[in-house]
């Protein structure tokens, strides 16, 4: 497509970039246009002249504008015959009856004039494939050979007037290339128009799309950066918070069964321990379960007690390490959740200084 000549549209310029597109060249310029116009212009005055220059016709001729061209780059259809004389062309009406009476296959001609009101556009043939040369478009339109004669119909229902150009067409690079290859368009380009009003649309389109992403989410570097560090220090103090967790279970499931070994091991070998009978209490203890010891806990650190903080209170500390003060607690027989784990606690302590004891005297 590239090596196809195409002349976009500026002005109302559509005959000089018909032209050019039907020889494929910059052949001709709004200048030279002006010069075959007015020169038509000065031979039609000749005519109106003959029937006398004070005649009512020939002063109304001299006060109507030019019919060949105006000031907007319009330029008739003999401006454009006048034109393609000097390449040896000729302008032959496609729906003349001279030219039906032919029985002419559009596929064999070699090119067509098209207009329509002031537009004026090229469809011309480039090696063995029709294309659109319409300036109006973004780029040139392939025409297949079942569609062109669909193509020509159709334009003559919305009023096209439409001219099969006659004669042998100047060389050029495009016609040579597609005689050796066949091209294919994976898309159609589009008017000038359109393509200028979605250009239009998604320029105004996205500042509405930036705006409205800055209100719902403004940009700030430092915000992020405080989000993100916020995000961070609470998973940290979460991770924390579950190793306390496994530390604290850990600890307490430890002294829990060091206080178990010692009250087998020992045998309460203490005087003060053999002289206190044991209660209800302390049968209850030995005969508790690792399962209900465990629910027991569990349901301990609901209560959010954690055991190492109560093990740190001076009142443990200075408490006698005796079995009779770590089972003798509940006169009543009933032990609560809380006193039961403390007296495992206490068992332990206890357990752990008759041993460093034993080891000094030894």
């Amino acid at each position: 497509m590239e090596a196809i000549f195409h002349e976009r549209q500026e002005g109302s310029l559509c005959a000089q970039h018909c032209l050019n597109n039907l020889l494929q060249g910059e052949y001709f310029s709004p200048v030279e246009l002006s010069s075959i116009a007015q020169q038509l212009d000065e031979e039609e005055r000749m005519r109106m002249a003959e029937g006398g220059l004070s005649s009512e016709e020939y002063r109304t001729f001299l006060q109507q504008p030019s019919g060949n061209m105006d000031d907007s780059g319009f330029f008739s259809i003999q401006v454009i015959s006048n034109a393609l004389k000097v390449w040896g062309l000729e302008l032959i009406l496609f729906n003349s009856p001279e030219y039906q009476r032919l029985g002419i296959d559009p596929i064999n001609e070699r090119s067509f004039i098209c207009n329509y009101k002031e537009h004026w556009f090229t469809v011309r043939k480039l090696g063995k494939q029709w294309f659109n040369l319409n300036s109006l478009l973004t780029g040139p339109e392939l025409i297949s050979d079942t569609y062109l004669a669909l193509f020509l119909a159709q334009l003559q229902q919305e009023g096209y007037s439409i001219f099969v150009v006659k004669g042998d067409l100047p060389d050029c690079e495009a016609d040579q290339l597609l005689q050796m290859i066949r091209v294919q368009q994976m898309q159609r380009p589009k008017l000038i128009g359109e393509e200028t009003l979605q250009s239009k649309d998604q320029r105004v389109q996205k500042p509405d799309l930036e705006q409205a992403l800055d209100v719902n989410h403004p940009f700030d570097g430092t915000a992020m950066l405080d989000e993100d560090e916020e995000n961070f220090q609470k998973a940290l103090a979460l991770s924390r918070q579950e190793i306390d967790m496994e530390d604290e279970e850990a600890d307490l499931r430890r002294a829990i069964q060091l206080s178990m070994q010692g009250s087998q091991q020992s045998g309460f070998s203490d005087s003060s321990a053999q002289n206190v009978p044991r209660s209800s209490t302390t049968s209850q203890s030995e005969s508790l379960t690792s399962e209900e010891l465990r629910r027991r806990r569990q349901a301990y650190f609901e209560k959010q007690q954690p055991l190492h903080q109560q093990v740190q209170n001076p009142e443990f500390r200075d408490a006698p390490a005796t079995s009779s003060n770590a089972l003798g607690t509940d006169p009543g027989g009933d032990m609560s959740e809380e006193d039961m784990l403390q007296a495992a606690m206490n068992m332990s302590l206890e357990t752990v200084r008759n041993n460093l004891n034993a080891d000094e005297k030894k």
